[in-house]
């Protein structure tokens, strides 16, 4: 059985409602397996022995996604080796492609879950009437452990950039 959560995020000042279960801190974060590129999968496992920054985004095409990505980008070459930011959509891969060509994205993985929305139902981030990712964080230990988790409340707002950011430095 899906779990539906209600009354938890907005899209415009609409509710909507979110699909999967709301991760906290402690919690063992889910294996997925998604695209890097139109054939070409990864799973967590790839990432396996670095601290991961998962940022959750619904389309690099809007104005905070695109910030967002820019931000954690800029950051991530400060991190270290032992660090990956990975940003997850359901953009389609070409798109993504195009934006990291246009924004100069190097440091961070862009990641698509555009096939089977499985990454989005697992995280709980899935937007049912929308089928696309709301907008989250998680920083992951090495271990895959969740350390820090931000569920946007409105989709429109951006995230606790510094606090995220805080979570990943004390793990490195």
């Amino acid at each position: 059985m899906t779990q539906e959560r209600t009354g938890v995020a907005t899209v415009g000042g609409n509710p909507i409602t979110l699909i999967g279960p709301e991760l906290k801190v402690g919690d063992q974060a889910p294996d997925f397996t998604i695209n890097k590129d139109l054939f070409a999968e990864v799973s967590l496992s790839d990432f396996e022995g670095k601290v991961k920054l998962i940022s959750v985004v619904p389309s690099l095409d809007t104005d905070v996604c695109d910030a967002q990505t820019r931000r954690f980008n800029v950051e991530a070459s400060k991190l270290g080796e032992n660090v990956a930011i990975l940003t997850i959509s359901v953009d389609l891969p070409f798109a993504q492609s195009r934006f990291c060509t246009v924004a100069g994205i190097d440091k961070v993985v862009t990641l698509t879950d555009y096939k089977s929305r499985s990454f989005g139902e697992a995280y709980g981030v899935l937007i049912k009437e929308l089928q696309l990712d709301m907008r989250a964080i998680f920083v992951l230990d090495e271990k895959n452990t969740i350390r820090y988790v931000e569920y946007l409340r409105e989709m429109s707002d951006h995230p606790d950039y510094d606090a995220a950011l805080n979570a990943m430095k004390q793990l490195v």
